[in-house]
């Protein structure tokens, strides 16, 4: 007598998704540590120092001047003082939000005059909240 034998099944393959979920997480990870970083101007401004302590704001609009009088808006350069009120009205009405805090990034070694322009275009640009960066003084020194 012969025995039958019962029809095996294919196997079952399984893709393991792990490994890749692992990946994903990491990368958003690295995009959410850098994200902040990339709204910033890349121009170099070397900022007044101050005792105020570091406050944390995480959306804000950078308003950058430097030494040689270059202007940013987050890390779009402009061309002069007459885009500032524009390009900031766009970027307010963009994140929908008249109360966004604008922040402005000015050159230590800039006259005072340089700096009070650039606030009052912010505040024609519809700037209700501006903010001046400034570096922590340590140790009594900057």
């Amino acid at each position: 007598m012969r025995l039958r034998q019962a029809p095996t099944a294919p196997p079952m393959v399984k893709i393991n998704v792990t490994p890749i979920i692992d990946v994903a997480l990491v990368l958003v990870i690295i995009l959410l540590v850098t994200a902040p970083m990339m709204s910033m101007s890349d121009l170099p401004v070397d900022l007044p120092a101050a005792h105020a302590r570091d406050t944390e704001r995480p959306d804000f609009i950078s308003l950058t001047l430097a030494k040689d009088g270059r202007l940013a808006i987050d890390e779009a350069e402009l061309g002069g003082l007459d885009e500032v009120a524009p390009r900031l009205r766009e970027r307010l009405a963009a994140r929908r939000d008249k109360d966004r805090l604008v922040v402005v990034r000015a050159d230590a070694s800039l006259p005072h005059v340089a700096v009070r322009r650039l606030l009052e275009a912010a505040r024609e640009g519809g700037a209700r909240n501006l903010g001046i960066a400034t570096s922590q003084i340590t140790d009594g020194r900057p």
